[in-house]
C-alpha cells in the first residue's frame, strides 16, 4: 500500500508541474527575432528637365532648355550628424563651347533641433572648353576673339567654393535660411567673390487633391566679386583686369509636389544692366546694343543676366524609395 501511495503521489505531483509550465509558457511573452540593425549609409538621387538652367540669376544655358542629374552617397553617424558627397551634371551653353557642367561636393549635414546645418566644399568643372582671344600667343589666337561679339574666354572656367548653410523649421508650414559662399577665383576668371543668401518657404494649406502639395519660397543673394587677372584685359585701360560688377539676385516661385516629384514655376532677376552682365558672362549672344558701361566700353550687351520665368519638372529619391 505504501508503495502504490508513493506512485500516486508521485503522479499527481508531476502532473501538476507539467500544467504549471504549460501555463507558465502561455503567459510568458514570445520573445520575438532578433531585428537586423539599420544601415547607417544612405543615398539620395533624382534628375530635372528645366526650361532654363540659372545659377544666381545668370542662365547657364543661354535660355535655353537644360537637363540636370545627381547622385549623392550619405552616412549617418547619429540622428543629428551626416557626411554626405555627390556628383551632379547639367547641359549647358558656354561662351568657351564647354561640353557640360560636372559637380564635385562633400560637406556634413549637423542639427541641433528645428537648425539644420550644413558646412562643405564644391566643385565645379566645366570640361572640353576652348580659348577665345587674339592677343594670347598659341590655341586662343588660333581661334581669335569670339565671333561677332569679339568677347574672349577662357578654355577652362572651372572653380570651386567652400560653403555654410543655416536653416531654421520654425513650425510644419514655414522655415527660413541663410548661406555663404567663398570662391578665390570665380569662374577661374581670377576674381574671388563671396556670395550672401537668404531664403524663405511657407507651406500652404492642404486644399488640392489628395496627395498634391503646394508651397510658395523665395531666395535672394548678393554676389560681391574682385578683379579678374590680366587674361580679361584686352580693351585700354583694363591691363590688370577688370573689376567685375558687384550684384544682386533674386528670385520667387511657387512649387507643386506629388509623391518624389516637384514642379517648380519661379521668376529671376538680377539688378546687372546688359553692359555689366557682358563683362561678367563673356556672353556668345552678346551683341552692339550701346551698353556702355564703365568695366563694358564696347557697348555689347546680353539679357544673360535679366528677367526670366523658369519651370522645373525634378524627381527626388532615396533608398527607401527602391524597397
Amino acid at each position: 500500500m505504501k508503495k502504490l501511495a508513493c506512485a500516486v503521489a508521485l503522479a499527481l505531483g508531476y502532473s501538476t508541474v507539467s500544467g504549471l509550465a504549460a501555463d507558465l509558457d502561455k503567459k510568458m511573452p514570445v520573445k520575438a527575432p532578433a531585428m537586423a540593425p539599420s544601415s547607417p549609409w544612405d543615398i539620395a538621387f533624382g534628375a530635372a528637365l528645366m526650361s532654363d538652367y540659372n545659377f544666381r540669376g545668370i542662365t547657364q544655358s543661354n535660355h535655353k532648355p537644360s537637363v540636370a542629374a545627381y547622385f549623392e552617397p550619405r552616412y549617418n553617424f547619429n540622428d543629428s550628424l551626416q557626411w554626405y558627397a555627390g556628383v551632379a551634371g547639367e547641359s549647358i551653353s558656354f561662351p568657351n563651347r564647354a561640353a557640360a557642367e560636372i559637380d564635385f561636393y562633400t560637406g556634413i549635414r549637423p542639427t541641433f533641433g528645428k537648425l539644420a546645418l550644413d558646412f562643405g566644399f564644391w566643385e565645379y568643372w566645366y570640361p572640353g572648353g576652348s580659348c577665345f582671344n587674339a592677343a594670347i600667343p598659341g590655341e586662343c589666337a588660333d581661334n581669335g576673339n569670339l565671333p561677332i561679339n569679339g568677347n574672349v574666354i577662357k578654355s577652362d572656367l572651372s572653380f570651386w567654393e567652400i560653403y555654410g548653410k543655416a536653416t531654421y523649421t520654425l513650425n510644419d508650414l514655414f522655415s527660413f535660411g541663410g548661406s555663404v559662399f567663398y570662391s578665390p577665383s570665380v569662374l577661374n576668371s581670377g576674381a574671388d567673390g563671396t556670395y550672401v543668401a537668404g531664403t524663405a518657404k511657407y507651406v500652404l494649406p492642404t486644399v488640392l487633391p489628395a496627395g498634391i502639395g503646394w508651397f510658395l519660397s523665395a531666395d535672394v543673394g548678393h554676389w560681391f566679386l574682385g578683379t579678374t587677372d590680366s587674361f580679361y584685359g584686352v580693351l585700354p585701360g583694363f591691363a590688370g583686369g577688370i573689376p567685375f560688377k558687384s550684384y544682386t539676385n533674386w528670385d520667387v516661385g511657387l512649387a507643386f509636389t506629388w509623391k518624389q516629384f516637384t514642379l517648380d514655376l519661379r521668376y529671376f532677376d538680377t539688378d546687372l544692366n546688359k553692359g555689366d552682365c557682358n563683362a561678367f558672362t563673356s556672353a556668345q549672344n552678346a551683341r552692339f546694343d550701346g551698353s556702355f558701361t564703365s568695366i563694358n566700353p564696347s557697348g555689347m550687351g546680353t539679357n544673360w543676366c535679366g528677367a526670366t520665368f523658369i519651370a522645373k519638372l525634378s524627381v527626388d529619391l532615396t533608398k527607401d524609395n527602391l524597397k
